[in-house]
């Protein structure tokens, strides 16, 4: 129990860091190119683990954990931050919220395949309800559609899932926070080479709000948020804890209305409410 509620609690943590990545990144892409902003928070977070991989003279990971590493690698550190900036050409951060809510359902599909967890049968009932849930709010803002953008989206969430199961399967052998500082490392190379090619032409014209962006996504959603995330998923589950992401999208909005004094709804409050009785049921029912 003490080890699920740790899980747990990690995974909110990071869930709520994750929370700003969406926002960060349509602030990025404003002034810095899809492939440049993918490979340079790649490149700034890769360094820094490197350094914490040095400092706390971490072992090599055995040769058997490198394509698992490479699989995590091409979710969360190419995959899902490259197609997600693409997409946030085309659609709204508001738009995403309609796919990050069925996150956590593919997170937990690919529990099942790559984790060997049997969730009962109710826990699919609340996780489907609540990534309804989260849909149907999100289109209630009226958001407009776009194929190239939609479909950007569709893959990005498969991708993240995947990154996620996997991840969350190899840190219970070698440590969340080990995982994702590898997998970093990993991609290092290639991605230092992207980004090198991609160099904005001038800098000079890049807004002080694009560098924020770029610096959050790069320290927080890159780096830090997944020491929490991994440790999470290893803990609680990767199905069961994977359902925190549902209220993914508010905690998103939540920060508009601290930071930017967004209005926040009735219609948004009685949604968050339906959202986290999802979220206990799935808890329940997830073992």
């Amino acid at each position: 129990m003490k080890t699920s509620m740790e899980g747990w609690g990690s995974g909110l943590t990071g869930v709520v860091i994750f929370s700003g990545s969406l926002p960060a990144t349509r602030l990025a892409v404003g002034d810095f190119s899809p492939l440049f902003l993918t490979s340079a928070r790649a490149v700034i977070a890769g360094t820094l683990a490197a350094i914490f991989l040095l400092a706390l003279r971490q072992a090599r990971p055995p040769r058997e954990n490198l394509l698992p590493l490479a699989v995590v690698a091409l979710g969360v550190v190419v995959g899902f931050p490259l197609l997600t900036a693409i997409a946030l050409q085309y659609v709204t951060a508001a738009h995403s919220a309609v796919f990050i809510g069925l996150l956590p359902l593919a997170t937990a599909i690919f529990g099942v395949l790559r984790g060997g967890e049997r969730p009962k049968p109710l826990f699919w009932l609340f996780s489907c309800i609540g990534s309804a849930t989260v849909v149907g709010f999100a289109l209630t803002a009226g958001v407009e559609i776009s194929l190239v953008g939609d479909l950007l989206m569709v893959a990005a969430i498969i991708l993240c899932g995947l990154g996620y199961a996997e991840g969350a399967k190899l840190s219970r052998a070698i440590g969340g926070w080990q995982v994702i500082c590898w997998a970093l490392v990993l991609s290092l190379p290639p991605m230092a080479i992207i980004a090198l090619l991609w160099l904005p032409d001038a800098w000079s014209g890049i807004a002080p709000s694009a560098w924020a962006g770029l610096f959050y996504v790069s320290v927080f959603s890159m780096l830090v948020g997944f020491f929490f995330w991994y440790r999470g998923l290893a803990k609680g589950g990767i199905a069961a804890v994977g359902q925190l992401q549902l209220l993914q999208p508010f905690f998103g909005l939540l920060i508009a209305a601290v930071l930017l004094h967004e209005k926040v709804s009735p219609v948004m409050i009685v949604t968050t409410l339906a959202v986290v009785l999802c979220v206990a049921g799935a808890r329940k029912f997830a073992r």
